[in-house]
């Protein structure tokens, strides 16, 4: 696939916050939505119904959703892990949602509350809300590199899960590299896999930066058929449920090393401007190595600000 052609999904308002602690009033979040969708970013994740005791960042989620227009919430998605959940987002005006499990059992247990297979039980219900309600659904396979508890997870144990028909409605498969640990062999081979698999299904990577190997993985995804990658502003973001994983990709990265027809130096300078104002905003450290750069003394070079 051509570079240029990847749909960045920024998910700085839903696993960028996550780690954070911080909840964000309602109206911060809608203008920072509004501020990546002026920029030009495609496609943004923008927060979860997962319970607010659990994961208080996204405690407002559904006010988010309820102030934006049917345009903006057409180009955003909401993390959802059960039929109720996918009820609850789609009545809210909801129109994409991404249906989260983990393929490790122990991870599942400990980020949703039940077994894979119970997740997997629950997902035709979970489509059948999502189409009655005129909304998309993806099916994310998180922890599909490494488990926190369990270490390594089996590739073809991810294939049977994309391969279950029960899953057959989804638009896409999301395959996350949960903790970070993948190289870009191991992404190469499982997205190459994955795409072969279900060709009626466009194939998403979600990735973390916690070795090193965020971007590569990104394009090693792209490269090997995945039309969108997820990243964080600022390289923000983890899991809360899953020791030992660091921030998200950082969105800017991406972007520069991916240079989609619509980034410029100018809007790349908005991006890096908007990502260091949320961090400042949350105490939190800016973990991308292209916002640095933009801020560096090579004036003469265009991206630097």
């Amino acid at each position: 696939m051509n570079r240029t052609a990847a749909v960045l999904r920024d998910v700085t308002l839903r696993d960028g916050l996550q780690l954070t602690g911080g909840l964000l009033a309602t109206d911060r979040k809608v203008a920072i939505i509004r501020s990546l969708l002026d920029a030009g970013v495609p496609a943004l994740e923008i927060g979860s119904m997962a319970r607010p005791d659990l994961v208080p960042p996204m405690a407002n989620t559904l006010e988010v959703i309820g102030a934006l227009t049917e345009e903006e919430l057409a180009k955003c998605w909401i993390w959802v892990a059960t039929p109720r959940h996918v009820q609850k987002a789609t009545a809210a005006g909801a129109r994409n949602l991404q249906y989260c499990l983990s393929v490790s059992d122990a991870h599942n247990q400990a980020n949703i509350g039940r077994t894979t297979e119970a997740s997997m039980a629950a997902l035709p219900e979970a489509m059948d809300y999502a189409h009655d309600a005129g909304a998309s659904l993806q099916l994310c396979l998180a922890t599909s590199f490494t488990c926190p508890f369990d270490g390594p997870v089996d590739p073809d144990k991810v294939l049977e899960l994309v391969a279950d028909e029960r899953g057959r409605g989804t638009s896409d498969v999301v395959i996350c590299d949960t903790l970070g640990h993948a190289v870009p062999a191991e992404v190469s081979s499982l997205i190459s896999r994955t795409a072969a698999l279900t060709p009626e299904r466009g194939v998403v990577f979600h990735g973390h930066d916690t070795w090193g190997m965020g971007v590569a993985n990104a394009l090693a995804a792209i490269d090997a058929g995945a039309y969108m990658v997820d990243g964080a502003l600022a390289g923000l973001g983890g899991c809360p449920f899953a020791p030992g994983a660091s921030g998200n990709t950082a969105s800017e990265d991406i972007l520069f090393a991916t240079r989609p027809q619509w980034l410029t130096p100018s809007s790349f300078a908005e991006l890096v401007t908007l990502g260091e104002g949320i961090i400042a905003e949350l105490g939190e450290s800016n973990r991308s190595k292209a916002a640095q750069g933009a801020r560096s003394k090579a004036g003469a070079f265009d991206w630097v600000i």
